[in-house]
């Protein structure tokens, strides 16, 4: 079975809500392709869209080439993890995945193989229920890797995981894709993303507002742009300006330049005698083109200027009180 997922202009509608507006996207084998975009802007209904658990109005959504409930053995095709806490909490780790296998027609020497995969093998006998959210995280991936499947969905899977399972997750998503599987991963931690995805698709108000590589959406964000570092931030400032670029002090002495290479900063920071100890090429973090592109996709936002003015009135009521003593 081909390893793909294939979402084709998606519509999905939940009263008044247009939850899904054209969605349109294809996850491909041997990478794996982040899917993100701010709350409310489709993610998870397209992923229940994928995996059968919604009908959508319009457009298809097909694994491997086949809408996901005209499937035979389902696990052995898509494995999903969709909501962590879905599970019987009276029940053993081991023995959810028992009842799972044996509705795929799976082994118990499976189960194992899996177990240790995760790394739950020395609580697998232990009731679900009592697991902390990561453990219901690593119980969850178990499950979705039952039946080898050639494509796999995890939504949030980063959620609960101390840093040692981060790590493990990271070797995890890569090495599955690695191996020539499809592999779509929804997460709101732009850093593990960006060491962990080859691709990613944004969404935005129930459609794709990007669909790129990894690196060349940072590259975009980045701009061209010259990170300086300088004792002498003032005139620094000055001699770049006069050469046509465009300047922003980003530290007490660190600047980010734009309109000028790294080389021809360094030629006129030296000709006028500018001290500085660093000139590199600015690299935007995953997380700042993130929120570049999404800025006007995002459904609910707070209003900065408050925070800023209750964080101003704390601080000088704290300095008041200070003061008094």
């Amino acid at each position: 079975m081909e390893a793909t997922i294939e979402v084709a202009g998606l519509r999905k509608r939940f009263g008044r809500v247009l939850a899904l507006d054209g969605m349109s996207f294809t996850v491909t084998p041997g990478r794996v392709t982040g899917f993100v975009g701010p709350n409310g802007a489709g993610k998870s209904t397209t992923m229940r869209v994928i995996a059968g658990l919604d009908a959508p109005d319009e457009g298809s959504a097909l694994v491997g080439g086949r809408p996901y409930r005209s499937l035979r053995n389902p696990l052995g095709h898509l494995g999903a993890l969709l909501d962590a806490g879905a599970l019987q909490p009276g029940r053993t780790g081991r023995d959810h995945l028992l009842w799972l296998a044996h509705s795929q027609g799976l082994t118990a020497r499976r189960v194992g193989e899996v177990v240790e995969l995760v790394g739950l093998g020395s609580a697998a006998r232990r009731r679900a229920g009592g697991y902390s959210l990561g453990m219901r995280q690593r119980l969850g991936v178990a499950a979705a890797l039952l039946g080898d499947p050639p494509v796999l969905m995890l939504d949030e899977p980063f959620n609960g995981l101390d840093p040692e399972g981060i790590v493990w997750m990271r070797g995890l998503l890569r090495s599955l894709a690695a191996e020539g599987r499809a592999v779509l991963v929804s997460s709101h931690l732009m850093g593990e993303l960006q060491d962990t995805a080859g691709h990613l698709v944004v969404v935005g108000r129930g459609r794709v507002v990007a669909d790129t590589a990894v690196e060349d959406l940072i590259a975009a964000a980045s701009g061209g742009r010259v990170e300086v570092r300088t004792a002498g931030r003032p005139e620094a400032m000055a001699a770049l300006a006069s050469a046509g670029a465009t300047v922003a002090a980003t530290g007490r002495d660190t600047l980010v330049v734009s309109g000028l290479a790294a080389e021809r900063v360094v030629a006129l920071l030296t000709a006028e005698a500018v001290p500085f100890s660093e000139v590199t090429t600015y690299r935007a973090t995953l997380e700042a083109a993130y929120m570049d592109l999404t800025r006007d996709a995002v459904e609910f936002r707070a209003e900065a200027g408050a925070f800023a003015d209750d964080a101003r009135a704390s601080t000088g009521a704290v300095a008041g009180r200070e003061a008094a003593r």
